[in-house]
């Protein structure tokens, strides 16, 4: 037996965050912050900012962060790159990071940190993973009911530091991808 790099997307995105984490970690203590956040505050002239609309997924704010990220990235992640494509699952996953920090910066002066919207987009789509057409999965209303249904009754509720908005905008990303991919490629 040996090992292969079955989920290129995936794989690679999963080895940038953890050397974004490392390095913030140990050499350069805050590069995480520094590159891979979005402030909230958004400076047109300013290069790094528009990098940061997309890598803010990268960026976490510590291994456990990191960790429940990926996990669910890990377990979700190569199926839908089996099904969809590397490009195509790629282009989704940086699609999802920009439309979230463009949306962010747009609506509110919070920081983004983190790739929970591309976690909660790969949920939804993995719900649609066997959509055909004229039929809506019962598995995707249930999800949709209790992810995003929580994430709603979280942002209404008292304020924390995560971002409900991202995960909605993700969840909704992938929704979209699903619908519009998913008869197509059944």
């Amino acid at each position: 037996m040996r090992i292969t790099f079955n989920s290129p997307a995936v794989l690679t995105f999963t080895v940038i965050a953890v050397v974004v984490q490392a390095l913030s970690d140990t050499i350069f203590v805050g590069f995480n912050h520094a590159f891979f956040a979005s402030t909230g505050h958004f400076d047109f002239g300013a290069v790094a900012d528009y990098f940061r609309l997309v890598s803010h997924a990268a960026g976490h704010d510590g291994w456990a962060h990191l960790v429940g990220n990926f996990s669910i990235i890990l377990l979700i992640g190569p199926i839908l790159e089996e099904k969809y494509g590397t490009k195509d699952l790629a282009f989704m996953m940086i699609f999802t990071a920009a439309v979230t920090g463009v949306l962010n910066v747009a609506f509110w002066d919070t920081g983004l940190l983190g790739a929970s919207g591309i976690v909660f987009m790969m949920i939804l789509l993995g719900s649609l993973v066997n959509l055909k057409s004229g039929t809506i999965p019962l598995t995707f209303i249930l999800i949709l009911l209790l992810y995003m249904g929580n994430e709603v009754l979280h942002a209404l509720g008292t304020p924390d530091q995560v971002s409900q908005f991202a995960h909605i905008v993700g969840g909704l990303c992938g929704m979209g991808f699903g619908f519009l991919l998913g008869t197509k490629r059944a």
